[in-house]
């Protein structure tokens, strides 16, 4: 079974436009996460934009990109897009990586990769654990709850997904990638945006709503994505030591 990595990204972020070009070592954030990709060797990688400046930057950095439409409402409609572009009919599984997570973890994508495929599952999703209280109430961190009990080997149904809880049972941290079965990416594409959606800005919903499963693996680690300047500095600081 063959995955396809796409990567979206943007330059009109609207917290901190132009984030994905922001260095961090030298390199753009967009490079180092199509890096990191390569680095789990677990299919091509490709970077999914609506910038050439974003082009330019990946293919400089030895990268592959395609340019893909101004009007996506959502990060999964312009993965799917870069898709139907790329003309693949020998892929089984499209994982979908934040732009914006430079830090993210090779062997959390491996093992995301590695459970789809055991399970065939329909959609996948990491989370990882919450150490502290201003997690579960911060609503810029979304949460996952988990329909049972939850260790390294497991790979169960997530739930709900959420902006802020009070229950602390079977929660834990989302982290915005996803890997897709190719069928069911083009099912989720061709549904409306849900109220729930649309109302909690989660597009994850959306799947959920429309009785669609996704299976969660637990993660090594929560990486830090770069959504604010000072999101930005503490990544800069963290990677210069490493």
């Amino acid at each position: 079974m063959k995955t396809l990595i796409i990567i979206p990204s943007r330059m009109s972020a609207t917290r901190l436009p132009g984030k994905p070009l922001l260095q961090i070592n030298g390199l753009s954030i967009i490079s180092h996460v199509f890096k990191r990709a390569e680095k789990a060797n677990i299919g091509e990688v490709i970077v999914a934009t609506e910038d050439q400046e974003i082009i330019d930057d990946v293919k400089s950095n030895g990268g592959n990109a395609i340019l893909t439409s101004k009007n996506h409402k959502t990060g999964t409609d312009r993965i799917y897009e870069a898709f139907n572009l790329l003309k693949r009919n020998d892929i089984d599984f499209i994982m979908n990586i934040q732009g914006d997570e430079p830090d993210i973890d090779i062997n959390d994508i491996k093992t995301l990769d590695m459970k789809m495929k055991l399970k065939d599952s329909k959609i996948g999703t990491l989370a990882a654990n919450i150490f502290t209280q201003d997690m579960y109430e911060n609503e810029n961190l979304v949460k996952v709850k988990i329909q049972e009990s939850f260790d390294k080997n497991s790979f169960p149904y997530a739930q709900n997904f959420l902006r802020k809880t009070k229950d602390k049972t079977n929660v834990f941290h989302h982290m915005g990638i996803y890997s897709y079965k190719v069928s069911i990416l083009k099912k989720f594409v061709s549904f409306d945006q849900s109220k729930n959606e649309l109302k909690n800005k989660l597009e994850q919903l959306r799947a959920l709503d429309n009785n669609i499963n996704i299976n969660v693996a637990l993660a090594n680690k929560s990486p830090i994505g770069v959504d604010s300047k000072e999101d930005y500095l503490a990544i800069k600081k963290i990677m210069k030591y490493k």
